[in-house]
Formats: structure tokens, C-alpha cells, sequence
């Protein structure tokens, strides 16, 4: 600087430390000066209160390395002529500070000014793009930008790569910044891995990356990384914590609208199911007025559930411990781990399949109400074109939804009512499309399919469409009413025996129970029923009448289910 250079300034210590950044500049005559200085200042002196004895120098020197100055710039001729003291130049080299020596009277003054002057400019422009940023970013918060749209215009502003990436490592959203999106991508997962964070902003030199946590109350859920290729400025660090600010903020917006969205549809398919609307031309107008037309359309009800677990027999590949390899991918197990939909309470499981659904309908263009049915199904009314063929949109829709609710096909059963031509007629649909997923939850014996309608349940389901005829009634009084009336572990019992295909000892171990208390049951059956559990006719017999005992119980827990949201519709 001009003002420095009329000085004539000499290094005479601390050459090599040069670069050491210049916070301020300070001209002061005192030797005590540690209550004074804050660090990173240019000290400046005549150096008039020095003192004579050379372990003073030493001391006043190492008080000054101390505190962390930027350097010490003495000017010769009031104190010192010609040179500075030996021991003070020993002293400055020992402690690495930079000395220099003002071989001319300059007034400390025009430095100071000019110094502070660069600095106060520099941290204005600093504001200035501080400013810019939080009008950009808030711009697209305010416009619900897409985290792909936050991902490129902050990629725009540091004209450098920006990755948002899940927890996972896996990449959500990439602008390359004019770099190489190959090279970039390349082994991005083993590379994000190895990167530890020493805060919530840190730069990783090995990997030339500047990361920042992405997520709001306490639950981070991704990170956003600036691809430096040297250590990033402050403006860097406030770009990204900006776009990560907007980010987290677009996310809460976004699931607190699908929120709402699904209360309102939620009261409506409840409303449709319990009849709770005196006129069905009421619920027809909240259906228009959510943006689903109902008239002159193919109404369809839809139930989603997780398969039942606890049904899974011995073996099979459903019953595994959600640890299990089923639904592993590249990020690991789908679903399944701690941070997947089986991981989590039921409630908020089912409300994740909710938003699955939801999306899966607008990505499709369905018109559709979309809500949570109770802690362990959601359901959806669909509306499609009076030309549509519906078993087209569904298996295009039921792949979309296990892509976006991120779960094994096995796991995520899907029942499918028939078709209404009016909303008068969705209850019916709902409660056929609730009891056929039921079912099919249960199912062992085939692949999953993308749905489920009550013809593909075959002898379920024909025994679910006779289920209050009062013949297959008696006939399943005939077959199991001494055993219901004597002992519903002998129900369990003959249940495991049939499932298993008459082999006692697998039927046993499906039971938990040894094999001689097993077997002794198995004898008690056949004496209260005066039949022969060998015979296959005979099991056959049984296990049709099982499969009928178990429609009747569940059209008769449904029956209780909708008494039950009447009357807390009435209390209401």
C-alpha cells in the first residue's frame, strides 16, 4: 500500500510468515498490553516506551506472540537509529512474529486509515452478497422451489458442483457447476462416507468438500456439499447454510401442506365409509371441492396395509426379521432399517404410505382422495375417465406407489374394491377393497402381486362373498362347533396342523409347542369331531371351513369398526 511503502518498510523477522491475515491495525506506546489487543492486529510503534534491558524485549515480544498479533512494525528514528535492538529482532524470530522496520517517519494515521478503509469495504461486500443470498433464497423458499431448482441456483451463485445427499449417501439432487457430473458422481457414497464432520459447517480438506447438515427441530436429514477445490471464504460458508436453511424449510412447508391435504381427505373417505354425509350429494360436493370429480366417473377404493408378519409361516421368506435379506439395495435393507417405514411406530408408518399414495396418484394424474383409514391401513378413492381401463392405471400406480414408499413389493399388500359408478356406491368399495387386502395380508402361497381384486383370492375369496350365507354358515357349525365351543387353542391348533399341510412336526414347531403336547391336541381334535385328520378329504373339509370362519369374524369386526365411527360421528 502506498501509505506503507513511503515508510519504506524492512523485513527484519517473520519473513516466512507473511501471510498471516491482518484483522486490524493498532498504533500504541505501551508495553502492557495484553488487556489491549484482541488478536490478528498489525501493531504499530515508535517504539519510544520500550524498554533498555533485552529480557524486557524478549518478554514484550513473546506477550505479543501470545495474544496472537499479526506482526510488530516499528519506525526508526525517534527510539532506535538506524536498526532495531539485536535482542528484540532475536526475540520476534524465536517467537515467529513479523518485524519490520519503518526506515523513514511515516504517519501511522494514513495507515490505520487506509488499512481500516480495505477492511471495512471488504466486510460491506461481504454484507452485500450476505444480503443478495437471503433475497435469493428467500425467493425460493417463498416460490416452493423444488430442492433440485435450491440445488442449481446455488451451484449458479458459487460457480462451483453442489450435491444435496440423504443419510444414506445417496445423491438427492446435483448441479455440476460446470464440472464432469461423471467424475463428480463417481464412487460418491464411498467418498461421502469417509468425510467426519468436526461441526455443523466444516471444509474437509482431503476431500476438498464444504458440508453442512441439512434438517429443522433436532432431526437432520441429509447434507449439502459445495465442491471446493481450496478452502472455502465466508461467502461460501453463508451460501450453503443458506440453500441448506432453504432446503429444510422447503421440506417442513411441503409435508405440513400434504399434512392438511390429508386430514381433509381423511374426514371424506371417512365420511363416505360411515355414511356420516345424510345427502350423498353433500360428500360429492367436498370430493369436487378437494379437486376429485365424481360424476360420470369410475370410482375405485384402494387399501394399503403391510403384510401380516405374524402369518408368515415357518421358512418364509415374509416372516424374517426385518434385518432379514429381503428388500436389500444399493443403500441397504428398503424399508426395513431403523431409518425405514417397518422401523417406525405404526401410526407414522401408515402416514408415510399415505404420502406415498398421494404422490403416486398426482405423478400418475389420478384424481384421488388419499388419507389413513386407522394405525394400520390407508385408503384412497380414485376417480378415473369413463374410457380408462382401470387394471392398466392400477398396475402403473401400485409400481409407483412401492417406488416411492420405498418397501419390499413382498411387504406392502394392496386390495382393490370394485368399481362404483357413483360415490353412493364407494362404501361398498372401500369395505371390499379393506377386506380383500386383509386377506391377501395373510396369504402364503403366491408371489406378491402389484394388487389384489377378490377374484385373485380365489377360494378366499369366494367364501368372502358367501360369508353371511346362512349354508356355509351351518356348514361351519357342522364342521368346527365342538371345537369353538370347547377350547380356541385347539382352533390355533388344527389351524397350524392344516397350514402346514398335515405334517405334525413342522406344525408343532410353528407352534412353539414340543411335540407330545402338540400331538396330544391333535388326538383331542379328532375325538371332539369324530373325524380322521389323516384323510385328505377330511382336512380339506376343515380347512374350507376355516378359511370361512375367518371371513365371517372379519366382516363382523368390520361391522363393529363402522358402529364404532358412527357413533363417534353422532357424539360429534
Amino acid at each position: 500500500m502506498e501509505a506503507c511503502r513511503r515508510g519504506r518498510p524492512l523485513v527484519v523477522a517473520g519473513a516466512d510468515r507473511l501471510d498471516v491475515p491482518v484483522r486490524w491495525v493498532h498504533a500504541i506506546e505501551l508495553t502492557d498490553v495484553a488487556q489491549l489487543l484482541r488478536g490478528g492486529e498489525l501493531v504499530l510503534s515508535t517504539g519510544i516506551a520500550l524498554p533498555d534491558d533485552e529480557r524486557l524485549l524478549a518478554a514484550y515480544i513473546t506477550e505479543l506472540a501470545g495474544i496472537g498479533v499479526a506482526g510488530l512494525a516499528v519506525e526508526l528514528g525517534r527510539r532506535y537509529a538506524g536498526s532495531l535492538p539485536p535482542a528484540l529482532i532475536t526475540a520476534a524470530r524465536q517467537a515467529g512474529l513479523p518485524l519490520i522496520a519503518f526506515e523513514h517517519e511515516v504517519a501511522f494515521i494514513e495507515i490505520t486509515e487506509a488499512v481500516h478503509a480495505r477492511i471495512i469495504d471488504a466486510q460491506l461486500d461481504e454484507l452485500r452478497v450476505s444480503e443478495r443470498l437471503h433475497e435469493m433464497f428467500t425467493e425460493l423458499s417463498v416460490a416452493g422451489a423444488s430442492a433440485e431448482e435450491v440445488v442449481r441456483q446455488a451451484a449458479a451463485l458459487a460457480g462451483r458442483p453442489v450435491i444435496l445427499a440423504d443419510l444414506s449417501h445417496r445423491v438427492l439432487a446435483f448441479s455440476p457447476g460446470g464440472g464432469d457430473p461423471g467424475q463428480l458422481l463417481s464412487g460418491f457414497a464411498a467418498r461421502s462416507r469417509s468425510v467426519r464432520l468436526s461441526g455443523r459447517t466444516a471444509y474437509d480438506e482431503a476431500s476438498g468438500w464444504l458440508v453442512t447438515p441439512v434438517g429443522a427441530r433436532g432431526e437432520d436429514w441429509g447434507r449439502v456439499i459445495l465442491v471446493c477445490s481450496v478452502p472455502p471464504s465466508p461467502t461460501d460458508t453463508v451460501l450453503i447454510e443458506r440453500a441448506a436453511t432453504t432446503l429444510a424449510l422447503g421440506r417442513l412447508l411441503t409435508r405440513h401442506r400434504e399434512s392438511l391435504e390429508r386430514q381433509a381427505h381423511r374426514t371424506l373417505i371417512s365420511g363416505i365409509i360411515s355414511q356420516a354425509h345424510a345427502d350423498p350429494a353433500e360428500a360429492a360436493v367436498r370430493s369436487r371441492a378437494l379437486g376429485v370429480p365424481v360424476d360420470g366417473r369410475q370410482l375405485i377404493a384402494m387399501v394399503l396395509r403391510f403384510r401380516d408378519r405374524m402369518a408368515s409361516g415357518p421358512g418364509d421368506p415374509r416372516g424374517m426379521d426385518p434385518g432379514g435379506p429381503r428388500g436389500m439395495g444399493p443403500g441397504g435393507p428398503r424399508g426395513m432399517g431403523p431409518g425405514g417405514l417397518l422401523g417406525m411406530p405404526a401410526h407414522a408408518r401408515v402416514l408415510d404410505l399415505a404420502d406415498a399414495a398421494a404422490a403416486a396418484c398426482r405423478a400418475e394424474r389420478i384424481p384421488s382422495l388419499v388419507g389413513t383409514l386407522d394405525d394400520d391401513r390407508a385408503g384412497a378413492m380414485l376417480s378415473l375417465g369413463p374410457r380408462v381401463e382401470p387394471d392398466d392405471v392400477l398396475t402403473r400406480l401400485a409400481t409407483r406407489i412401492m417406488d416411492r414408499a420405498g418397501v419390499d413389493p413382498d411387504l406392502l399388500v394392496i386390495g382393490v374394491g370394485a368399481t362404483a359408478g357413483s360415490i353412493r356406491d364407494v362404501r361398498r368399495s372401500f369395505l371390499e377393497a379393506s377386506q380383500v387386502a386383509d386377506v391377501a395380508a395373510s396369504r402364503l402361497d403366491s408371489a406378491a402381486a402389484p394388487f389384489y381384486r377378490l377374484p385373485d383370492l380365489r377360494l378366499r375369496g369366494l367364501l368372502h362373498l358367501l360369508r353371511d350365507d346362512p349354508r356355509l354358515q351351518t356348514f361351519v357349525e357342522r364342521e368346527l362347533g365342538a371345537l369353538l365351543a370347547a377350547d380356541s387353542a385347539l382352533i390355533d391348533a388344527l389351524a397350524a396342523y392344516l397350514a402346514a399341510g398335515g405334517n405334525k412336526a413342522e406344525a408343532a414347531k410353528a407352534s412353539h409347542l414340543a411335540r407330545p403336547t402338540f400331538y396330544e391336541r391333535l388326538r383331542r381334535i379328532e375325538r371332539l369331531l369324530g373325524t380322521d385328520l389323516s384323510s385328505a378329504e377330511s382336512r380339506t373339509s376343515l380347512h374350507v371351513a376355516l378359511l370361512a370362519l375367518n371371513a365371517s369374524r372379519a366382516s363382523e369386526q368390520d361391522r363393529v369398526s363402522l358402529a364404532r365411527s358412527e357413533g363417534a360421528n353422532d357424539t360429534r
